[in-house]
């Protein structure tokens, strides 16, 4: 497979076998991501990351990714320091930052807007977030937790829980998913239930799936993932005040759970996990955020051309 200057925008832009060949890269890199192997894979490469919206984890992982590398980083965290506050468009500043590295690695408040950078770009766009459009990376790497917490990923039921209508997260996951033979479980509020649009397609693929509004219980859950409610996605206050809070996941609740249930969660939480649930062996959230190095690491060497 050769993934040389590829944009990476939407899972969908991606067939099974090229899913588990990006897994297979990111379990090689794993040493090197724990830092027990040295590599300069990517020496005399530079990524600009372009962040256009708040972020830790992505960006934190795709910068450590790089440097663990050999590769160097430029870029941003805050736009209101750029020429955007002088009114730049996106266009000129993606043609302006390619000018200076190999490969963009960009987060954007509107959906689309990475498809958009592809088509400007000469070098590769990596997708860090667009709005409440699509994030593959982070899809990738809750692929690469499942699968490596739980031997595999075909043959597990997958409940999502949380904030399904706007979650950019849990609609990559969902089509992705839906490649491998899994039942899902879409658990949230009626006004938060996943879109349409994406329950029809992931039927059509062939998925088994329950629709349910509540958290009640978790006996047959291999992997639970849970989301927050993202009160910055909500055009309208009052509808986000409808369903704060309305799920959390505790120690009661996983009186029932399976043994070897793992939950899941993109990060940041804000109450939708109690903080005593960290303790358990349930609680995979933390490994899951560490993963987002090495498979950021396989995406970046293999659109740099520097793995097949």
């Amino acid at each position: 497979m050769n993934f040389r200057g590829r944009d990476v925008v939407s899972i969908r832009d991606f067939t099974k076998e090229e899913i588990l060949h990006i897994l297979d890269v990111a379990e090689e890199m794993l040493p090197i991501a724990q830092g027990k192997k040295k590599s300069d894979l990517l020496h005399g490469y530079i990524m600009a990351s372009l962040f256009f919206e708040p972020s830790t984890r992505t960006r934190l992982s795709f910068e450590t990714a790089m440097k663990r590398l050999g590769g160097e980083v430029i870029g941003f965290a805050i736009p209101t320091t750029t020429s955007i506050q002088k009114g730049e468009s996106l266009a000129d500043t993606i043609r302006t930052a390619e000018s200076y590295c190999d490969v963009i690695v960009m987060r954007h408040p509107m959906e689309g807007s990475a498809r958009m950078a592809a088509e400007f770009a000469e070098v590769p766009i990596i997708n860090g977030g667009d709005g409440a459009g699509h994030h593959p990376t982070q899809c990738l790497l809750d692929l690469f937790t499942i699968r490596k917490e739980k031997g595999s990923i075909e043959g597990n039921k997958i409940a999502l829980l949380g904030d399904l209508k706007y979650g950019r997260t849990v609609h990559s996951l969902a089509y992705a998913l839906a490649l491998f033979k899994v039942d899902m479980v879409f658990i949230a509020p009626p006004e938060l239930q996943m879109p349409k649009e994406v329950v029809e397609e992931c039927k059509e693929m062939g998925v088994k799936i329950e629709m349910k509004n509540n958290l009640d219980e978790l006996e047959d859950i291999d992997v639970l993932y849970v989301t927050r409610i993202q009160k910055e996605r909500f055009p309208d206050p009052e509808e986000y005040k409808k369903v704060a809070g309305s799920y959390r996941v505790d120690l009661k609740l996983l009186e029932k759970a399976k043994d070897d249930l793992i939950i899941m969660h993109p990060l940041p939480r804000v109450d939708e996990i109690a903080p005593e649930v960290d303790r358990t062996k349930h609680a995979a959230y933390f490994r899951q955020t560490f993963n987002g190095v090495p498979v950021r690491m396989a995406l970046l060497a293999l659109v740099l051309g520097e793995i097949e």
